[in-house]
């Protein structure tokens, strides 16, 4: 949750050993700042800035948020662009509320003129990739409201590239972005598919029809646990990529294969509209190709292609591929004529593509297989449900409606109650509950309970206009030094580095992480469960009441299994062990909430380095305190 030292000092030498050993030009490489590389930096530049110290860009002297590149391989042709941007708080917050990428509108300035560069020369194709640490999913707008989203759209961008998710969420945190001119999208909020479909309308073939804007977003896994590697590359303005998983060690051969494209998370509406046109360039169709690196001298590529259109894998192509001898590429560049046309098709995912390379020691290493579409259509592809929640929801945009929503809900249950009470001479009884067999009504009785515990009930409504109007917690935003700062539902208010001006709410939406589980977890669960609890105790009374104080004779007509007897000869209902366990999960449920309460207290206090007496008492205890209470109150006689 904040910088070390020793590990940026193990960082450097693990690269120069890395430079070294690969015989690479120590100017190639790119180390992008993330946010793990700013937890608790207060200003860029400084000593605690161990990224500018450390890393090859500050040891190269690469400053700027933004760093661009243009390589032309043949004199005249396609140009190939590549910006790396930094989009990292300008003040790093210690984590884990240092979650999100922060573009100002100088930085949203910067990539558009560097994305720009090429534009006054429209006849000069250019292929344009863009990389950074966030996705698009957990970066924030500027303060004038645009994004990166905004810029790539305008630019159509080839690819975005970038991490911070690593592998766990899922393999498919991929997403294809599509620009929508309707005034009411869902995209400000949701991408509910990994692809998008364009909208039908006329083709429109003419050359000086406006461009799709669209761009492909790729997050990359992590090499620290899940040992993941990208190879990118581009043919003929074909992006297509490999991801390398090196848990099981190293690879003896790797193949990428570069066209035709995989696609389920390649192909593009621009493909497809040009292909439709016949604009495209025929020659970047007319062969198979594929990227081979092998330690070992290759002896025979070969090109198979499936149809699975009686639903088997009939193959269809069965052919060698010729090594190119291409040498722009670090790998070998094998191809093999095919008539394409042959392969177009209305399916996204009829043809499949698998290319098996085999070496001098008889090794044979073969590519999953991948559909693909020569006229550029869109295979289907569904996220898991982790996968849309990291890529497909727009956090900032939606930080605040979930916030509002919550605190209104809990208010509402809460003060409707009451003045349903107050105005009312009814109330809900157990009786009109087993009359109504009603969901809704078991509710109604649950919140009209906990109203008939007034200290608890007020504890309740405090709390929340507590969280927000006041602070939540005091802590240590930074590495080190003595100022503190509060964070509110809006963010952190910290110092700014020359001490004299307040930074007002940094670090939203990155509070979120605190905020919403708060809500959601812990407050949420905390109301319902001391309603319940007040409501088994009416419950529990009715249902004694009801049977109590009469006499055995008063039940001689009774089944006499459905009736028990104390010592002083009182009945007692078969009910009643039912009715501990009713309890008992109730007491389990709060002790629930109350782990989960001191467990995220406890990665505060280690995060922010807070005293929970003394700086955040409210937060830590006023949960605990009130169930507490609930469970004494509503505690059996």
């Amino acid at each position: 949750m904040k910088q070390n030292e020793e590990e940026w000092v193990e960082y450097k030498n693990v690269m120069e050993d890395v430079v070294k050993r690969s015989g690479l030009d120590k100017n190639i490489f790119y180390d992008l700042r993330g946010n793990h590389d700013n937890f608790g930096v207060p200003v860029i530049g400084g000593s605690l800035d161990f990224y500018s110290k450390y890393s090859i860009n500050g040891q190269l002297g690469r400053s700027g948020h933004v760093n661009s590149v243009t390589l032309t391989l043949q004199p005249g042709k396609r140009k190939y662009l590549f910006v790396g941007l930094d989009s990292t708080m300008s003040v790093g917050l210690r984590g884990p509320t240092n979650l999100f990428g922060h573009p100002t509108d100088q930085l949203l300035a910067e990539v558009d003129l560097e994305l720009s560069q090429w534009d006054s020369q429209p006849l000069k194709p250019v292929s344009k990739i863009s990389f950074g640490h966030f996705p698009l999913s957990f970066s924030a707008s500027s303060q004038s409201g645009k994004t990166l989203k905004d810029i790539f759209l305008k630019h159509s961008l080839s690819a975005y590239v970038c991490g911070h998710l690593h592998s766990r969420f899922g393999k498919n945190l991929k997403r294809y972005h599509l620009s929508s001119h309707r005034f009411l999208s869902s995209q400000k909020f949701f991408q509910f598919n990994l692809n998008q479909n364009p909208s039908e309308g006329s083709k429109n073939c003419s050359f000086g029809a406006p461009p799709v804007q669209e761009f492909w977003e790729w997050e990359m896994g992590d090499w620290r646990k899940t040992r993941a590697m990208r190879i990118l590359a581009i043919d003929r303005g074909h992006v297509s990529f490999a991801d390398i998983d090196f848990k099981s060690g190293s690879k003896k051969t790797i193949i990428l294969p570069t066209f035709p494209l995989d696609s389920r998370f390649m192909s593009t509406s621009s493909s497809h509209h040009e292909y439709e046109c016949e604009h495209m360039l025929p020659s970047s169709y007319e062969t198979v190709r594929a990227l081979v690196f092998s330690v070992s001298p290759i002896v025979s590529v070969v090109a198979k292609i499936y149809d699975t259109r009686y639903e088997n894998l009939d193959i269809v192509v069965d052919a060698p591929m010729t090594n190119l001898g291409d040498e722009s590429s670090r790998g070998d560049l094998y191809a093999v004529p095919w008539n394409y046309k042959a392969f177009q098709d209305p399916s996204a995912d009829r043809f499949w593509l698998q290319i098996e390379a085999t070496d001098i020691m008889g090794r044979t290493t073969m590519t999953e297989l991948r559909p693909f579409s020569v006229n550029g259509l869109h295979g289907k592809v569904s996220w898991t449900w982790k996968e849309f929640f990291v890529m497909g929801c727009q956090w900032e945009a939606l930080y605040y409606p979930i916030l509002w929503v919550s605190l209104y809900f809990l208010l509402l249950i809460l003060l409707i109650p009451r003045a349903f009470l107050f105005f009312s001479r009814k109330q809900i009884t157990y009786k009109n509950v087993l009359a109504a067999k009603g969901f809704i009504s078991g509710v109604g009785l649950v919140l009209q309970e906990l109203c008939n515990v007034p200290i608890a009930w007020f504890g309740f409504l405090g709390y929340l206009f507590y969280l927000i109007l006041f602070p939540w917690f005091t802590g240590q935003v930074f590495t080190d030094g003595e100022d503190k700062g509060y964070m509110t539902y809006m963010g952190w208010a910290v110092k700014s580095s020359d001490n004299k001006s307040n930074h007002d709410y940094i670090g939203s939406p990155d509070v979120m992480v605190v905020v919403l589980p708060h809500l959601l977890f812990v407050v949420l669960p905390a109301v319902l469960s001391s309603g319940a609890l007040a409501a088994e105790r009416v419950v529990h009374r009715g249902k004694f009441l009801s049977v109590s104080g009469k006499k055995k004779d008063d039940y001689s007509g009774l089944d006499q299994r459905s009736v028990r007897y104390d010592s002083r000869g009182n009945t007692r209902s078969k009910f009643h062990f039912g009715g501990h366990w009713i309890r008992l999960i109730l007491l389990v449920l709060c002790l629930v909430i109350c782990w989960k309460h001191f467990k995220n207290c406890r990665a505060l206090m280690k995060a922010y380095e807070m005293n929970p007496l003394l700086h955040f008492p409210v937060y830590t205890l006023g949960i605990p305190l009130l169930l507490v209470y609930v469970i004494h109150k509503t505690k059996r006689n």
